[in-house]
């Protein structure tokens, strides 16, 4: 059974517990929102984790396919730079 996270009010005014899954849920829902209204598109997938005092929303598909090749270039100048190691 899954325990109780946190408190918050309904409409009416009633406390409603919430469970931290309920409460990661509706984070993870929200970016989506966020970022489908202000960035024209939603991430294919989202994972949202509640961890002590930290929010941590995991996004995966949300960059564009030229992001995508910024990012795996060896190149620094059209993209990462080469490692020193």
């Amino acid at each position: 059974m899954a325990q109780a996270c946190c408190a918050s009010e309904n409409l009416l005014g009633d406390a409603v517990e919430k469970t931290k899954r309920q409460i990661e849920a509706e984070i993870g829902e929200a970016v989506i929102r966020f970022e489908k209204e202000y960035m024209g598109r939603g991430p294919v997938e989202a994972k949202t984790y509640l961890v002590e005092d930290m929010v941590l929303v995991r996004l995966k598909g949300v960059m564009t396919l030229a992001e995508y090749q910024l990012a795996s270039s060896e190149d620094s100048r059209y993209g990462r730079r080469a490692s020193a190691h």
